[in-house]
This record gives C-alpha cells, sequence and structure tokens, in this order.
C-alpha cells in the first residue's frame, strides 16, 4: 500500500456520507488512483469497498503529519522554537488573542479528524457482511480502522480535552454532540489499541508498505499510556503497561536502530529500518492531497543572499520556526561528541549563482566573489571576532549575527525531489514513529518507576549511535546522571522538528513555564489555559444547544 492518497469523505456529526470515492489499485509496487463517483451505500461491504474505505481513512493522518497545522500545533509555542520572519500564524507561538477559536487550524484538524473517525466506523461496522474475502484480512482492516481512529483521539484528547466520542457510524446529520471526559476517551483509546494488536501484521514492514502493524500499534499505545499517566485519568499501573509495550517494539519485530543518525531522515531513504509507521504521500498533484510542506518551515533566508538564488536542492525557505538559544546553547551544546547537532542542521550553503557580490550580514570583509559550487556560507555554531571570520573568502553566519530571517535551517525534512523551486506540496513520507523514539519512551517509562539502570542503558543506546566515531564512550551517562531535565533534552536532541515537543512538554506539565523560560516572543502572553487548545467555534455553533452542550476551553 505505498501510497495512500484516497479521500473517502465522512462528516462526523455534520453531514451523511459522500457518495464519492478514489479508488487505487496495485501496479508495479506501487498504487495507482482512480476516480469512482455515485458509489453505492453499499460499496464498503464488498471486499474492494472495504480496502477503500480502510484507505481513505489512512488519508485523513495527513491532516497532521508534515502539514502546516501539524507543525504549527506541535514545534511553535514551545522552549526550543519560536517564530522566525514569517508573518503567518505567529499568534501560535506568541499566544495572543488572536489564537481563538475562528482558528483555521483547529477547525480543519478537527472536521478531518472527524471524517477519518466516521470512516473507521464505517468500515468496523460494515465489515461483518463483507463477503468473498478471508474472515483474516476483515480482522486485519478492521483492526487498521481501529488503530486509526485511536490514533485520531490520542491526538484530540491531548489538543482539546474532552471531545465528541463517537464510536459508531453517523449515517445521516445530527447535531446531538457532548464532550466526552477524559478518562472515558483514553478507555476507548486503549480498547481499539488492544482489540487491534492481536490482528495486525506482526512484523516490521507490513507485506503492503504503508499499513499499521502491530510494532505501530504496540509503540502507540505505549505511548498513550506513558500521557495518560499524567493526565486527569491517570493510574499508577500505566508506567508499567508503556514499558511492557514498548520493550515489546524493541525486542519482538527486528526493526533496529541505523548506524548513522544522519541517515534516518536522509533524503529517498524514508522506508528504512528505523521506521514503524508513516504517513504516505505522493508526487501525483491528483492524489497528494495537501502534501508534505514540513520542508519549507525550518529554513533559513539563505535565498537572497550574495552567491545564492532559491532552488529545489536547498529548499523553499518560510523562515517559519527559528531555533531558540535554549536549543543551540543547551540542547546541542556538547557538538564534540555528539553528532546530532551538524547532522540535523545546515552548516553550509554551496554558490549556486556564481559572481561577485557585496557582503551582507558578514561585514568583516567588503565583498565576495564566487563560482559555482564555492561555499558562500559557513554557519560554525559559536562567536568569533571578526577579524577571524576576515580570513574566509565566503560570509560566516555567527549566533550573535543570528535574525528572525538568519539562523540555523533543519535538514530533516528537505524535499529536493519537488517539481521545481516554489513547490508547496512535498512528495515525501512522514516518519511518525521510529524506533529511536520507542527507547526513550521506554527510558522515561522505567524512570519514573525507579527503573535507573535499564532506564541509562536505554538512553545510551540511543547516545551511542548518536555519537562521532570513536567517542561512543564520551557520549554514555552514568546513572547518577539520568535525571528527568536530562530525559527532557535527550528527547529534543534525537526528535527536533518531528512534531513532539508541544506535546511532550504538556504530558509532563511543564509546558507553560518552559516557554516562560526559553521563549521570549512566546512567555509574555503564555497563561495556564494554554495547555488546551480553543474548541473550533464552528463544532459549538452546529451543536444542539450551542456552548451549553458543547462548551469552550477556559480562556477562549
Amino acid at each position: 500500500m505505498k501510497k495512500l492518497a484516497i479521500k473517502l469523505n465522512f462528516w462526523a456529526k455534520s453531514t451523511a456520507l459522500i457518495l464519492g470515492i478514489s479508488v487505487m489499485s496495485a501496479c508495479s509496487g506501487f498504487l495507482d488512483e482512480d476516480v469512482v463517483s455515485q458509489i453505492g451505500n453499499d460499496y464498503l461491504s464488498t471486499p474492494k469497498g472495504l480496502n477503500d474505505g480502510i484507505n481513505a481513512a489512512y488519508s485523513t493522518m495527513r491532516a497532521w503529519y508534515g502539514t502546516e497545522r501539524g507543525n504549527n500545533f506541535t514545534i511553535f509555542g514551545t522552549d526550543t522554537y519560536t517564530n522566525g520572519a514569517d508573518g503567518s500564524w505567529k499568534f501560535m507561538n506568541t499566544y495572543t488573542n488572536q489564537f481563538d477559536s475562528q482558528n483555521g487550524h483547529a477547525r480543519e484538524l478537527w472536521d478531518e479528524f472527524y471524517r477519518g473517525i466516521n470512516t473507521c466506523n464505517a468500515v468496523i461496522e460494515r465489515s461483518v457482511n463483507v463477503t468473498g474475502v478471508s474472515a483474516e484480512v476483515v480482522m486485519q482492516r478492521v483492526s487498521e480502522a481501529k488503530f486509526i481512529r485511536a490514533h485520531h483521539y490520542f491526538i484530540l484528547v491531548q489538543l482539546f480535552g474532552g471531545v465528541d466520542l463517537q464510536l459508531e457510524e453517523t449515517k445521516v446529520p445530527t447535531k446531538e454532540v457532548t464532550r466526552a471526559s477524559v478518562a472515558s476517551i483514553y478507555a476507548a483509546i486503549i480498547q481499539d489499541l488492544e482489540e487491534a494488536i492481536p490482528n495486525l501484521e506482526a512484523k516490521a514492514k507490513s507485506s503492503d508498505y504503508g499499513r499499521a502493524t502491530r510494532p505501530a500499534a504496540e509503540h502507540l499505545l505505549g505511548r498513550v499510556y506513558l500521557t495518560k499517566a499524567t493526565s486527569e485519568a491517570g493510574e499508577a499501573s500505566d508506567y508499567a503497561k508503556a514499558e511492557t509495550l514498548l520493550q515489546s517494539v524493541i525486542d519482538n519485530y527486528g526493526i533496529k536502530l541505523l548506524p548513522d543518525f544522519g541517515d534516518v531522515h536522509a533524503f529517498g531513504n524514508e522506508i528504512n529500518d528505523e521506521v514503524i509507521f508513516s504517513t504516505q504521500y505522493t508526487r501525483d498533484p491528483l492524489t497528494n492531497g495537501g502534501g508534505n510542506n514540513a520542508h519549507v518551515f525550518f529554513l533559513m533566508e539563505y535565498d537572497v543572499q550574495p552567491g545564492m538564488i532559491r532552488d529545489t536542492e536547498n529548499g523553499r525557505p518560510f523562515k517559519r520556526y527559528r531555533p531558540t538559544d535554549y536549543t543551540l546553547n543547551v540542547i546541542f551544546a556538547d557538538r564534540e561528541n555528539d553528532s546530532r547537532y551538524y547532522k540535523s542542521y545546515r552548516d553550509v550553503f554551496l554558490s549556486n549563482r556564481p559572481g561577485t557580490y557585496n557582503t551582507t550580514f558578514d561585514k568583516s570583509k567588503e565583498t565576495v566573489t564566487f563560482a559555482a559550487g564555492d561555499t558562500t556560507m559557513w554557519l560554525p555554531g559559536y562567536n568569533m571576532p571578526a577579524s577571524e571570520r576576515a580570513k574566509y573568502p565566503y560570509q560566516v553566519l555567527t549566533p550573535e549575527l543570528y535574525t528572525e530571517r538568519l539562523f540555523p535551517a533543519l535538514r530533516k525534512h528537505m524535499d529536493p525531489g519537488r517539481a521545481d523551486r516554489t513547490q508547496f506540496e512535498g512528495g515525501r513520507d512522514y516518519i511518525a514513529m521510529r524506533l529511536a523514539d520507542t527507547y526513550l519512551l521506554l527510558a522515561e517509562a522505567q524512570f519514573r518507576q525507579g527503573k535507573i539502570g535499564p532506564a541509562t542503558e536505554n538512553i545510551n543506546v540511543i547516545r551511542r549511535r548518536a555519537a562521532y566515531p570513536g567517542k561512543e564512550a564520551e557520549m554514555e551517562i552514568s546513572e547518577s546522571e539520568l535525571t528527568f531535565e536530562f530525559i527532557t533534552e535527550e528527547r529534543e536532541r534525537e526528535l527536533i522538528g518531528e512534531q513532539s515537543r508541544w506535546l511532550d512538554l504538556k504530558r509532563w506539565g511543564i509546558l507553560i513555564e518552559r516557554v516562560k523560560m526559553y521563549n521570549p516572543q512566546g512567555a509574555p502572553n503564555i497563561q495556564d489555559f494554554h495547555v488546551l487548545r480553543p474548541i473550533p467555534q464552528n463544532q459549538i455553533d452546529r451543536a444542539e444547544g450551542g456552548a451549553s452542550a458543547f462548551p469552550q476551553n477556559p480562556g477562549y
């Protein structure tokens, strides 16, 4: 199932089934897509309809992973990223009153996830009538639907708190909605995943690549328990349950860390041994939805600097997310032993526009001259006097010269495979779950239980992989060095830019304090109520009884 781009549209709680579906057929290891319209109401009860329905549900993962909304919800307004010069959506970083119930991202995510949830409900309910396909396949598809439904509710409950809990297909429009308790939502998520796990493929990669597997469901459930543990629904057994599940992912499926951290997000290597689950994108504009857009947001304004012009190789720089001083000076303080700073961030730009130019930011020299392929900019990551910068025949961008336009650019999501230099809709698959995260989650679950020895070793597995060759011993930490603060930093050294930080800070209960400490743009405005996002106003308006039946989160 190499590319999931189908859209089977359901509007949970607002409209009935729209009779339109994009259908994929296998061809040379990939899936072609055709548009089929005016399908009958019984289509999902056919073998092909069952498959198309679950593929449609997978496509709603694209509302979150690699999108502008998914990144703004998780990267902005944290301790490790603040806003660059891009004027769009800054209020999600600064927590001003523009971040309200009319927020387009909240509305779009809400509607698309509920479409996906209702598609899953339809697949589950109608599966009992499917004939002409084995019971094993039917159960696998139903389990995939439960995985997707659980995933969507897990994101929703973290962002919004109690939401409308719908576990049956909505066939006709209705305005009867309520906000379920956080505990009941977690109970439904856990039940879905526990029921799904036995019937999913017990292997690292599905034989039909892109489908959820048993390790993907175990990884997700492990994170669910870890998150639930610090929520109002938390129970004493949550950490132990998380530990069992995460250890199983590591031990039982042949998933393994890549030897080189830099290869994990290398372009063209999206399908690799470390990936547990990814969201599928394509290069076909007809079927790619809005595309994987993560490639634009983390880039600095290289394209107006001497010797440079925008191209597909270096990316389309939105200048949206700028790393904080905390990220650069604390998270990535060790650059002698730990390779992850230089393998995560661009430090050199090569000329694609030869010529002689006046310098812009580095005034240690008046002009610079470049042939094609010459270094035009170097970001050493440390300050140096102008007299030293003057020795280099190119501009040197040191931390004291960083601005909202010029800062270290994250490599992880760059997409040189785009059709042209302006294309926003990228085609790279988005790695949503990978084994390094499993190790880190496992270490956290063990740390919370006082199992410092095993937790330390699991952290060291990640740190040894991150070491420069010959520096493995220097990268290891002792049990006495493993603190909660170290865990919060290590997760970001490994996972920075991978749509987890805001959710991590909220899970740990330190979002407010960390933004106030390390995000100068967000610090003045963030308040206690910002640990939840605003319920979309259109959801409240279409509820029977309005705000009294479906109340807004406090503060919005």
